[in-house]
């Protein structure tokens, strides 16, 4: 358990006796709501963390082999070092690229090589599959795989056009014995489940704008020895086949965001999009631009006047990726984690803040002239002066991608048992007594495991699709209710 700021946190995939637990407390985020400048409040004994039972098994099947593919397989291998996870599996993989096959095969030496996912599909060992194809090329695959009954993983963004992903998201919304998830990690963090609360319970004051950015200097372009082949890996080159900056590397800022500012329930839905694109650096033949500015207008309600500022370049890599939340009382930097980083926060508050109390007692990083509360878990002096501080900017002990495939693991494992358990006494009928038994088993295992589903997977999907299109046109787009409506 860890606590910071009166927030209590238990971390998926850690040894616990208790489902994932994030509550705030007195001295914490009702403090913050209600501008009570409360004395921290001292930790509960410890909670005795006991060695609990592992997932059920899950089979999985990798379909796409690429470098993100070969990434996932080798997460999905990591996570049977874990007990908890040790029955999990990858039994086979797909890709129709025999070098790529090959390179798979090697880091699963003994799952099924396939060049047709659709002979993947037909095994029924495989029980999970993951979609890491380039994104237009996942529809036909998902809509296949639920259609044969396997749990689903799919990339972001969940296809390149609205149309594709409404589809895919009526296929998922259809199949209540599966799991599906789409790959928008951040759902599954536990740092973004420390902070969800935080910010929402008024530690911001008003909300006042919004900035977030994706920097990484590079090209993205991809040789080959043909140009046929030169052709199928660079998809993200050509508009035709991509979302561009704004949904294949932005498309998590935007899902952070619009989630930390409330989703569509809570006037966390953006109502228009002025979109910028230049080509600047990479002029090689592409028609997809390297540098693309979008800002996002909030409807009536609590975001009302609000701007979300989005940039992203392949020309720069400086200041790299972040969000910034900018409110009356303080503003909130959120770093986001990756293979290389734990994901941070900081509060920056203004100096006619009301106290909130615990800060005082917060470990302070220096900003140049600013200085910023530390928003992690265990974040006091105390912590920061204990022997090992200076290891914090090391590699993170746990990837974001390997939160969302432990919440996929554990929620497919639980809903094929949940599925086999209720067969087995009263028979496989569609009746409404059966969903109701397997939707209690899914409240309860993504209570334990949270992740994004098919409503987050097609909102984010279409703010990544009109971004995109606002950006290529250089014009305001008006986001329609019938753009997120299956």
């Amino acid at each position: 358990m860890a606590m910071m700021g009166g927030v209590e946190l238990t971390a998926p995939g850690c040894r616990r006796s208790q489902p994932l637990q994030i509550k705030p407390t007195l001295a914490g985020a009702e403090g913050a709501a209600s501008g009570a400048a409360e004395a921290p409040q001292p930790a509960a004994a410890a909670e005795k963390l006991t060695e609990i039972p592992p997932v059920p098994p899950v089979n999985y099947g990798v379909i796409g082999a690429g470098a993100w593919g070969r990434k996932i397989i080798t997460t999905l291998t990591l996570l049977k070092n874990d007990s908890q996870f040790k029955n999990t599996g990858v039994v086979a993989v797909c890709d129709h690229f025999p070098s790529w096959l090959n390179r798979a095969g090697d880091l699963a030496p003994k799952a099924e090589k396939f060049d047709d996912y659709k002979k993947l599909l037909a095994k029924p060992e495989v029980q999970a599959v993951v979609v890491a194809t380039p994104t237009h090329q996942h529809r036909d695959i998902v809509l296949d795989a639920l259609k044969a009954g396997k749990h689903v993983y799919c990339e972001a963004p969940l296809a390149n056009s609205i149309p594709d992903a409404k589809d895919i998201a009526r296929a998922a919304q259809k199949a209540f014995k599966q799991v599906f998830q789409p790959g928008l990690q951040e759902r599954s963090h536990p740092h973004r489940h420390f902070l969800w609360p935080f910010i929402r319970t008024g530690a911001l004051g008003r909300n006042v704008l919004v900035r977030a950015q994706w920097h990484k200097k590079g090209s993205w372009a991809k040789t080959a020895s043909t140009p046929e082949r030169a052709a199928e890996l660079n998809w993200r080159l050509r508009q035709a086949t991509s979302t561009g900056l704004m949904g294949e590397a932005c498309i998590h800022r935007l899902d952070a965001v619009t989630w930390f500012m409330g989703g569509a329930q809570l006037g966390g839905r953006p109502s228009a999009i002025t979109g910028f694109s230049s080509l600047i650096l990479w002029n090689d033949g592409r028609d997809v631009p390297d540098t693309v500015q979008c800002v996002f207008e909030f409807p009536d309600g609590p975001n009302a006047g609000v701007r979300f500022l989005c940039d992203a370049t392949l020309c720069n890599s400086f200041d790299s990726e972040y969000e910034m939340y900018y409110g009356t009382e303080s503003a909130i930097l959120m770093q986001p984690g990756d293979e290389s980083r734990e994901s941070k926060a900081w509060m920056f508050k203004e100096v006619d803040a009301t106290p909130l109390g615990w800060e005082i007692y917060a470990r302070k990083d220096s900003f140049g002239a600013e200085t910023g509360v530390s928003l992690v878990a265990n974040a006091s002096k105390q912590a920061a002066l204990a022997p090992g501080a200076a290891a914090a900017n090391a590699a993170p002990l746990v990837e974001p991608l390997q939160y969302a495939l432990q919440s996929f693991t554990a929620n497919a494992g639980a809903v094929s048992a949940a599925v086999k358990d209720y067969e087995e006494l009263f028979g496989d009928a569609d009746t409404p007594e059966y969903r109701a038994k397997l939707a209690e088993a899914r409240k309860y295992s993504f209570s334990q495991f949270p992740a994004a589903g098919w409503e987050e997977g097609l909102e984010a999907t279409v703010l990544a699709i009109k971004a995109n299109e606002a950006a290529l046109l250089k014009q305001r787009l008006e986001l329609k209710s019938e753009f997120f409506e299956l």
